[in-house]
């Protein structure tokens, strides 16, 4: 784990980038495009709870948390909360880089479950390649 004084990278100095480019502008449409329908749904829902339908009165309060919630999403995802950062001591496995992070040791059960699947995947490949 490191110190007080390393400069390792730990979780918590990980900030994940903004989602930016061609990403950016379908993550605003599809927004853009929630909203435009909860905004309509919410107007229906109020006409018909005022014409006498007391069940729309639950729908009238509902829209606007949904859009909410979707405001929320669209927040989370453009400012990368669903995408973690690799450490640089990970390398390319996600497991490997995840131990690194947290500072502990990669999991002996788990590389013993790596070497076997590689084992296996070597028989396969021996077995078709002298198969008639």
């Amino acid at each position: 784990m490191p110190g007080p004084g390393s400069d390792a990278p730990t979780t918590r100095d990980a900030v994940p980038a903004r989602l930016t480019g061609a990403a950016a502008i379908k993550l605003h449409l599809t927004l853009a495009a929630g909203l435009a329908v909860c905004i309509v749904a919410f107007a229906v829902e109020v006409v018909r709870a005022t014409g006498g339908n007391t069940l729309s009165w639950a729908y009238v309060f509902e829209w606007p948390v949904l859009a909410g919630f979707g405001l929320y999403m669209w927040w989370s995802l453009l400012n990368g909360r669903d995408r973690r950062q690799r450490g640089a001591a990970g390398g390319d496995d996600p497991d490997m880089a995840d131990a690194a992070a947290l500072g502990g040791e990669p999991d002996e059960r788990l590389e013993a479950w790596r070497r076997y699947l590689a084992a296996l995947e070597a028989s396969d490949a021996e077995r078709l390649d002298t198969a008639p």
